[in-house]
C-alpha cells in the first residue's frame, strides 16, 4: 500500500510539473488517503503485536 501511495505521489509531482493541476491534485489526494490508511494499519499491527506477545 505504501508503494501505491508513492506511485500516486510521483504521478502528482509529474502532472504538476507539466501543468495538469486537476490530475495533480487528484493524485495527491489519493496518495494522502493511501498513506493515512497505511499509517493506521501499521499502528494497529504494532498495538496488536504488543498485546499478543505480552
Amino acid at each position: 500500500m505504501l508503494y501505491w501511495a508513492l506511485v500516486f505521489l510521483v504521478v502528482a509531482l509529474v502532472a504538476g510539473l507539466f501543468g495538469f493541476g486537476g490530475i495533480a491534485s487528484a493524485s495527491a489526494g489519493i496518495a494522502q488517503i493511501l498513506f493515512i490508511i497505511f499509517i493506521v494499519l501499521f499502528l494497529l499491527s504494532l498495538i496488536f503485536g504488543a498485546f499478543r506477545r505480552g
